[in-house]
């Protein structure tokens, strides 16, 4: 069954062939960057189109010893030629099997390119993976299908979980670290991203889940201003009904007592954790969560307290969205049919579970659904709603029958998990975002079944929805997890469809301007708010207004804003 974000990272069997024809030495491609000279290797798309890739590229130093829990450490010249031919580790997080490899010194990028002597637009994507898994890599995000278009493709590591987002509220961790990775990233793909083929002009950030997420906060944040052009966010928003504070000491002092470090002052605490083993970061996850493997947002962003560095988040969200103090640029925001259903069967299949949520909702519902203890700061006069109260009219309105291990209760408990984690965060933002950025908002629901998806029926093998993570099955390779998907195939229509509106989108700012997969799919209006449209993505398109318009109220409801 699967986990929680980045449920692949942590499936992976073995690292499929992905794609590469090396040859002898002296055949591998090399660039002169600003940063220093890097030597690549081929690879191929299932065309046979040869492009070069740069993979495991460090753009900034190890952030080992006294740089842990520090902001990145930009690295701005290499001391020599670097070696890119071959994967870099991922970030410390738990390895199922062999052939995943993670180590700290992971603040690496993966970069592929058709051609060095061009000015091609360019894509950076940040993985999914809740801010505890997953990675840029290659056998996670791989570019087979997109480099059959004239773009360079960049894919990036940044730190995870405690690693990258402890947030004491104090000098000595205010958090944000792994956004400022994802930052350093873009700050170096400004710099060296012509000597490879890319536009520094012309760059679009697309983001998974907790990338999606971290699209959001890039537009909002004040030190990644002007370092893009174009947003793709799938599947994830960074303003929803979760709160977001100053601080999360207290996942550090969770992080602490598993590593057996002290916690009466942060100063002893954070001393105490620099100097425990990477490894035990990792190996430690599944102890941090509170139900199963809920809540699946822990770690999040911070409105950093200033203490002199350079914050990545100086507002809540929404203030900064409501007052117009965003980057807007062009905006690509979804959400997929049915996001975490599958999480539904991890609870009624596990009798633990099942009896806790059970007997338990009003204690267990708020760490699954995510629900704030009190609510947001407009509440109305009837002031916050809290938590206990609004789990239960969650199950009012979710349910129809009583909670049983039966179809009726998994369809409910699937939609309940879709839209707490997912689904009313992406309504939230889409429809903030066609209100206040002057640039167009472009909305779509990803709804095709195909071969494969992130949750197939452990009887019949098939799928059974349109999971979370689904629409990465047509954009990317993912041989740790999925064979490559034949040309000629109706999964391959997808794969034509979906890699076509990132060009478009990279290229012109509108995913239908240019070329179009095929005729059904070449009107996708941008989203207003007296028409709030999105095209509904799966064996054909179509348009449609008001995304599950009744149960996005409901939570509209315990958490009103004004969104205007």
């Amino acid at each position: 069954m699967l986990r929680a974000l980045c449920v692949y990272a942590l499936l992976a069997a073995t690292l499929a062939h992905d794609g590469s024809d090396n040859g002898d030495d002296s055949s591998d491609p090399v660039t002169v960057t600003p940063a220093g000279t890097i030597r690549g290797s081929w690879m191929s798309t299932r065309r046979g189109r040869r492009f070069q890739a740069y993979r495991g590229v460090r753009y900034a130093h190890p952030p080992t010893g006294e740089l842990r829990f520090q902001p990145p450490k930009p690295i701005l010249q290499y001391d020599g030629a670097v070696d890119a031919s071959e994967e870099g580790p991922a970030c410390p997080q738990p390895v199922a099997t062999e052939g995943f490899v993670v180590d700290e010194d992971c603040l690496r990028l993966n970069v592929y390119t058709p051609r060095t002597n061009g000015s091609l637009p360019v894509v950076v994507y940040l993985h999914a993976g809740g801010f505890y898994s997953g990675s840029g890599r290659s056998d996670l995000a791989g570019p087979h299908y997109l480099l059959e278009r004239d773009l360079v493709l960049v894919a990036i590591n940044y730190r995870l979980a405690t690693l990258g987002f402890l947030a004491t509220g104090d000098e000595f961790s205010p958090g944000n670290n792994g956004f400022k990775d994802q930052v350093a990233a873009l700050r170096w793909v400004r710099r060296n991203i012509a000597a490879l083929g890319g536009d520094p002009g012309r760059v679009t950030v697309a983001g998974y889940s907790a990338g999606s997420l971290s699209i959001g906060l890039l537009m909002l944040s004040p030190m990644a201003k002007g370092l893009f052009h174009g947003a793709i966010a799938m599947s994830a928003s960074p303003i929803s009904q979760v709160v977001v504070g100053s601080e999360q000491r207290y996942l550090g002092e969770r992080q602490a007592r598993l590593l057996g470090c002290p916690t009466n002052t942060t100063r002893d605490m954070v001393s105490c954790l620099k100097t425990k083993p990477w490894k035990e970061f990792g190996d430690s996850l599944d102890s941090m969560f509170e139900f199963g493997y809920d809540p699946v947002l822990m770690w999040n962003v911070v409105v950093e307290p200033d203490y002199g560095q350079e914050r990545f988040l100086t507002e809540p969200p929404l203030d900064a969205l409501r007052a117009g103090r965003l980057y807007a640029v062009p905006y690509v925001v979804s959400q997929t049919t049915d996001e975490f259903f599958w999480k539904a069967f991890n609870v009624l299949n596990n009798e633990t579970l099942y009896s806790e949520m059970s007997t338990e909702w009003e204690r267990v519902a708020p760490i699954s659904f995510m629900l704030p203890e009190g609510g947001q700061d407009e509440q109305g006069a009837g002031g916050p709603v809290p938590a206990t109260t609004a789990a239960q009219r969650l199950r009012d309105a979710y349910f129809d029958a009583p909670f049983a291990n039966d179809s009726s209760t998994a369809d409910a408990l699937g939609k309940l998990y879709s839209d707490g984690i997912i689904g009313f965060g992406v309504h939230r933002m889409a429809n903030l975002m066609c209100r206040h950025s002057p640039q167009p908002v472009f909305y779509y629901q990803f709804a095709y079944v195909g071969n494969h998806s992130h949750y197939q029926d452990p009887t019949t093998g098939k799928p059974t929805g349109t999971a979370h993570h689904d629409d990465l099955i047509y954009l990317f390779t993912l041989p740790a997890v999925f064979p490559r998907i034949e040309l000629g195939t109706p999964d391959d229509v997808i794969v034509q469809r979906m890699t076509t509106f990132w060009y478009n989108f990279i290229t012109h700012g509108d995913p239908v301007s240019g070329s179009t997969a095929d005729g059904a799919c070449a009107v996708w209006p941008a989203m207003t708010p007296r028409r709030p449209r999105y095209l509904r993505v799966a064996r054909d398109c179509s348009l449609h207004q008001h995304m599950f318009r009744e149960r996005y109220q409901v939570w509209d409801d315990l958490y009103p804003i004004q969104y205007d």
